[in-house]
Order: C-alpha cells, then sequence, then structure tokens
C-alpha cells in the first residue's frame, strides 16, 4: 500500500495547477502549517511536548511544571511556567511535516497569537475539560475566525476531578457559535478515564501507562458506552451530511457510513470551516495526542487546500493574488522579529509563494528598498538549522536583515506585493524608566529599541512634560517581563517605576477650529490657514482623517503636510496630553499664499486648529476597562461582589457549575492592580482569575480631578 508521500509525489493527493520544486524535502500536500492555541494553563506547551515526544523530534518529554518543556525555552518561561513567546518547530507523522508554533494564553502575550495565526493554516484549539471555554478561549477562537482559520478542538485534562466533556462541547456551540461535532467520546471521566472511542472506527482505544502511552490497544466498545457511541456516531453522520453533498450520498445509499468516507467529508467540512471536529484525552497522562496528531492530518489543510493570499500593488493599490507555487513571483511575510545571542537579529517568516534562497536580493515593498538573503534557517525552539532555500508554504527565518519590522512583505522587484499587514491592540498600561547612570543610557536606548522592534505591542515614548521614557505594555506581566528581559539579556542597569494606567482621550461633541501661521523663519516668511471640524465616532472605531475642501483652498500637494500634522496632534491630545482616539477629523476650510506657503506652515496650522476644534468638542479622558473572570467557591461569593464593587465593577453575568460560582465584571484596570494579592485573601487562595482589556470608558468627573491634580 503506497504511502502519503508516495502518493503526494505522484500528484494523486490531490490535482492542482501549483508548481512544486524537484528539490523540496516534502511534497505541500503532505505540509502541516498549525499553531496550538487556547486560555493560559488549559495545556497548550504539554500538548505541544507530547506532539514532538510521540512525532520522535524529542526522546524526552518535557514538563512545563518542571521547567523543562521544549517550547518554553526562554528563562522567564521556565520560572513561571507559562509561555511568553511563540516557539516553532517541525515533526513528522505518518509521513507528513508538521511545522508547529505554540502560543502563549495569557492575555498580555495576545500579540503572539496574533502574528502566529496571521501565516497558519490550521489550529489546534486546547479546551481545559473542567474550565471549558474561557475568556482567552473566546480572544483566541475570535483571531482564528478574523483570519479564517480552520480548527480542530481537543478536550484536555478530561482526567481531573469536574471534567465534563459534553459540557465543554456545549459551551463550544453557545458561547462560540463553532457547529462542533465530537468525533470521539472519553472512555470514563476524572480519575477513571482510560482512553477514548473512535465514532469513525467504533473501536475503544486504551493507552499502556508503563509504555508513557506510545503503546496502545484497540478493543470492542465497552457495553456501558454502547449506547452513548451509537448516538454519537449518528449525530456526527447527520452533522456531517448537512454539511457535505457526498457524505448525504453516501448515507442515503447507507445509512451505516464507512470511516473512510466519514474521514474525507470531516477534511472538507473542517477546511470549509464549516464543521470542528472535537477529540478528547489527558495531554499530562499521555492520553489522546497521538489521535490528535491523526486528526491534525487527515482534517487540519495543506498550503494547497487554502486560498491563495490576497495583497495589493504597493503603486497602483490594485488587487494581487499569490498562489503556493515555487515558481511564482516570490511573496513573503514578516510575522515576528526576534534577537538571537548568537545569529543576532532573526526575522521569522512564511514563503507563501516562490523560493527564498541564500545570497538571494529582496524588495521590501513598505521602505522600497532592497535587502540581501545572508543566512535562512528552520527553527526548533531556540535551535537553528541553517537551509539553503525555504520553498512556497513553508515557516522559516531569515538572519542579518536590518530595515525590517513586523508585518513587512519581502517580494520580487519586478513583480511587488504587499499583503495584508497584522494589526496589534493598543496598550493599556505604562511603567517610567531611567538608567542608573549616565554611562547605561545609550545601553537602555539598545535595548529598549530591541524589544520594541521585536514586540509591537511594547511602546516607548519620552513624556513631552517630564522628559521620562515610558514603556507601555499589555498588562503588569508584560511589563515586568520587559523589565527582566533588559537587566538579564541585554545587561542594562535602570531603575523602573510603579506601572501606571495608559489613559486616553476623545471629544464627545462636535467642534470647530481655525488657526492661521504667519512667521519669519531662517528669514523667510511663511503662512498657511486651516479650519478643522472634529465629532466623535464610535468606541472602538479609531480616528479618520477627510478633506472637504476645494483645491483652490488648500491646494493638492499640501494635503500630505496636514495629515501628518493632524496625525501628530492626534497624539497629543488637549486634556493631559494623552493620545486622542475615536475622533473624526474633517478639513473643511483654509487658506495658502504662492510664494510663502510651505509645508511646515501648513503641518503647523494643522497641529494648532486641531487642538483648538477638540477643546471646542468637550473632550473626555478615557481609562481602559478590563474584562475580568472570576473562578471561586460558592462560599466566598459575597465578598468577591462587594470587592468588585468597591473598584467601580459593574457585574455582567454570573454563573454557577458544579463546585465553582463564576462572575463575569467590567472593572478599570486603575482598580486593579495588585488584585491576585486582593483575591487571594478574600477567598484563601481558593479563586483564579483572568482579565483582558474589553474597551475605553469615560473617566468619572471625580476620578479626572484627582488626576488632572496629580
Amino acid at each position: 500500500m503506497e504511502t502519503a508521500l508516495e502518493q503526494a509525489r505522484k500528484g494523486q493527493a490531490g490535482e492542482t495547477r501549483r508548481r512544486e520544486s524537484p528539490d523540496r524535502l516534502r511534497p505541500l500536500a503532505v505540509v502541516r502549517n498549525i499553531g496550538v492555541i487556547a486560555h493560559i494553563d488549559a495545556g497548550k506547551t504539554t500538548t505541544s511536548e507530547r506532539i514532538l515526544y510521540y512525532a520522535g523530534r524529542v526522546h524526552r518529554m518535557g514538563e512545563v511544571h518542571e521547567g523543562t518543556a521544549t517550547m518554553d525555552w526562554m528563562p522567564q518561561e521556565k520560572e513561571r511556567g507559562i509561555t511568553i513567546t511563540s516557539a516553532a518547530t517541525t515533526c513528522f507523522w505518518r509521513d507528513h511535516q508538521i511545522n508547529l508554533i505554540d502560543t502563549p494564553g495569557h492575555v498580555d502575550f495576545t500579540v503572539e497569537v496574533e502574528r502566529s495565526l496571521r501565516v497558519l493554516d490550521g489550529a489546534v484549539v486546547v479546551f481545559c475539560g473542567v474550565g471549558g471555554v474561557q475568556p482567552q478561549s473566546e480572544t483566541v477562537w475570535h483571531q482564528a475566525d478574523r483570519y479564517r482559520v480552520p480548527r480542530i478542538a481537543f478536550i484536555n485534562k478530561m482526567d481531573r476531578i469536574g471534567a465534563d466533556f459534553e459540557s465543554v462541547v456545549e459551551q463550544l456551540r453557545t458561547r462560540l457559535g463553532a457547529r462542533a461535532v465530537p468525533i470521539q467520546i472519553p472512555w470514563g471521566r476524572e480519575e477513571t478515564f482510560c482512553g477514548v472511542v473512535d465514532l469513525l472506527t467504533m473501536q475503544a482505544i486504551v493507552f499502556d501507562d508503563s509504555s508513557l502511552g506510545s503503546k496502545m490497544q484497540t478493543v470492542p466498545i465497552p457495553a456501558e458506552l454502547a449506547v452513548a457511541a451509537e448516538r454519537a456516531r449518528a449525530y456526527l453522520i447527520e452533522q456531517l451530511a448537512e454539511q457535505d453533498e457526498e457524505v448525504l450520498k453516501a448515507y442515503l445509499d447507507n445509512p451505516d457510513v464507512s470511516a473512510v468516507e466519514l474521514r474525507a467529508g470531516l477534511r472538507r467540512a473542517t477546511v470549509a470551516q464549516t464543521l470542528v471536529p472535537v477529540l478528547a484525552g489527558s495531554a499530562l497522562r499521555n492520553k489522546g495526542v497521538q489521535q490528535l496528531l491523526d486528526a491534525v492530518v487527515d482534517f487540519l489543510p495543506s498550503p494547497l487546500d487554502i486560498p491563495p493570499v490576497q495583497g495589493s500593488h504597493p503603486k497602483t493599490h490594485e488587487a494581487v493574488e499569490r498562489d503556493a507555487d515555487d515558481f511564482a513571483p516570490l511573496s513573503v511575510l514578516v510575522f515576528k522579529l526576534m534577537n538571537d545571542p548568537y545569529m543576532g537579529r532573526l526575522a521569522f517568516v512564511r514563503v507563501y509563494s516562490g523560493q527564498l534562497k541564500k545570497g538571494q536580493n529582496v524588495f521590501n515593498s513598505r521602505t522600497r528598498k532592497r535587502d540581501r538573503i545572508s543566512k535562512l534557517v528552520f527553527l526548533h525552539a531556540d535551535d537553528r538549522q541553517e537551509v539553503e532555500t525555504i520553498h512556497a508554504g513553508e515557516i522559516g527565518a531569515i538572519g542579518g536583515l536590518k530595515q525590517v519590522t513586523t508585518g513587512d512583505t519581502l517580494c520580487a522587484e519586478n513583480a511587488p506585493v504587499e499583503l495584508e499587514r497584522i494589526r496589534f491592540p493598543e496598550p493599556v498600561i505604562a511603567m517610567a524608566i531611567e538608567p542608573k547612570s549616565g554611562s547605561d543610557r545609550d545601553k537602555l536606548n539598545e535595548a529598549l529599541q530591541a524589544l520594541a522592534s521585536e514586540d509591537p505591542t511594547c511602546v516607548v515614548t519620552v513624556d513631552p512634560d517630564t522628559g521620562q521614557t515610558l514603556i507601555s505594555g499589555m498588562g503588569e506581566l508584560h511589563l515586568e517581563i520587559l523589565k527582566d528581559r533588559m537587566f538579564r539579556e541585554f545587561k542594562v542597569q535602570a531603575n523602573a517605576g510603579r506601572p501606571m494606567v495608559s489613559y486616553r482621550e476623545t471629544v464627545t461633541a462636535p467642534g470647530r477650529g481655525e488657526h492661521r501661521f504667519e512667521r519669519d523663519i531662517g528669514g523667510q516668511h511663511m503662512f498657511a490657514e486651516v479650519v478643522i471640524e472634529v465629532e466623535p465616532r464610535p468606541r472602538g472605531q479609531g480616528n479618520d482623517i477627510e478633506f472637504d475642501v476645494p483645491a483652490g483652498r488648500i491646494p493638492t500637494e499640501f494635503r500630505a503636510a496636514i495629515e501628518d500634522g493632524l496625525r501628530d496632534g492626534l497624539l497629543t491630545g488637549v486634556v493631559a496630553n494623552y493620545a486622542l482616539i475615536d475622533v473624526k477629523v474633517r478639513v473643511v476650510g483654509g487658506a495658502f499664499h504662492d510664494q510663502e506657503s510651505t509645508d511646515t506652515a501648513f503641518r503647523t496650522a494643522a497641529v494648532m486648529a486641531l487642538r483648538a476644534a477638540a477643546k471646542a468638542a468637550q473632550p473626555a479622558l478615557l481609562e481602559p476597562i478590563m474584562a475580568l473572570e472570576i473562578l471561586m467557591p460558592p462560599e466566598h461569593m459575597g465578598d468577591v461582589l462587594n470587592d468588585v464593587s468597591s473598584r467601580r465593577g459593574h457585574v455582567q453575568d454570573m454563573q454557577g457549575r458544579e463546585l465553582v460560582q463564576i462572575i463575569h465584571a467590567r472593572v478599570p484596570l486603575a482598580e486593579l492592580f495588585g488584585y491576585s494579592t486582593a483575591i487571594r485573601s478574600l477567598t484563601r487562595g481558593r479563586a483564579s482569575y483572568t482579565m483582558e482589556p474589553a474597551c475605553f470608558d469615560v473617566v468619572p468627573e471625580a476620578i479626572r480631578k484627582q488626576l488632572l491634580d496629580r
């Protein structure tokens, strides 16, 4: 019988018009670019470690709680037992090449999930069998929706007390809107969990503990599970037949649809994102991971199964498509930057079309400059394997690129393309930092520049009033990790202040302002006049700049300078020098002089006119509001609710599950510093919580006065 690899080489794995280089190690049809995503502590990294072990990539299972996980290679990850940065590796299963990215679960590092999903073809979403769909589960699910990434769900920790497979599947349907269809049911629950029932083959699988789950035994379905298995298989066939005509046709011929036909139908439905196959297991106890690997191979797409990547021409802005074709024009997306202690700056890339070769010249469509590829590597966590070529559909890294940032497109100069850039959330918290001595200043600036280039949610600014350097990030943990890396990796001697909330400003009513700039600068008289109208936009919509002024009032060549001035003005605000957000700015009038008007004059006039308009538009101060989820025993409910209320929080809803109560609330970030200590004290260490940025809202007048009086 031919292997999948032999079939793919013969072209039997699906006809395609895309061409492949003969020096590829694996045909595209057997390549899977996947990520493992989940809420924190659902077991992502443990699942990834088991995948690497069973695929033969590592010979000893790393454990997160021991600090020995292969994919958690940073010192900060080993110490805290959490994933901070996405780690990439490659392994092989059933002659298929699996390029795997393990992503963080903590909300402070959600940017790592965002940029990983941008370049992945499929994802394994891990859910805790006890916690079910948690806040960050919803966040990563919606991120995958945004990038249209096909998914399979793995319900982990089925050996834990309180694990409930059916409840989690129902949460997938109700809270995530997923058409979740189990292809397995668990055999046993909590401490009696010993295996799974495969609904495709209608056989039970038992895992051998003495061989760390490497050996499995296939046995008949036990009598106590026979009815449940028949019912679950009937539901699977019914749901699949609704989505897939071939399965429907097979079902009408014979209600007992074969495993082969079900597997093929599930693949089509998963790739089309009309169904989400659900599996069960316990990664820590080495149960169910091999079946998860089978599902990755059987159901998640290869680069051939996904639509061509969409982009635009950098000059004409016309739509451009690129197929996963080794002989098509080059298109490469830089999705992550990292400072490697041995290789310098590494740019993680996904090659969408063409071949990226060592020594090749590439064109950066953002900077419009050429760069030479000096070093190419494949990745295994913190190990590097140098290669000569990265082909279409593959993920690797480039060493030595200087003028590149996250989201850049590298392409052929004679066939330029700009792929969609990655969107990143706004930082919500800041921390002041200063060098301990003058000799440390340059080293601190280099460290901050390196960290900001790696992490787009690490924003470095200088306070215009105090001259302090501020680092902004996504949360207290994010800032703590940045500070720790500065001290350890970059050997910076610096003093760091306490974290502070990153406020914003907005306008709450329409306003109008104008400014006439008339001044002698360097012996030249300069003139410009700009009239601005502003009005509020819905929260979360961002800023918008429009020109509604005749060319006779302001010539077209000055519009770029005016827009630059308006963007500068939006960054500084008028209440307390915080950035203005959710504002519509319209240029409605102005004046110019043939000899005396300059870009500088119009830029300055635009800034001052915007400030006048914003002051007239009832400006308001905004604060970040966090979505808070608290899990606790029922007896502590009253104390926790009182505490949330005292922090200006608003309870959204409460849910009761077996043994726990869950509160969902919106609380200002300013009131949540040190919350981990407070919640432990209130509940004697028995509660857990997660929070993530939800929105910005107007600061109450009393709090605003306190802030402005400081």
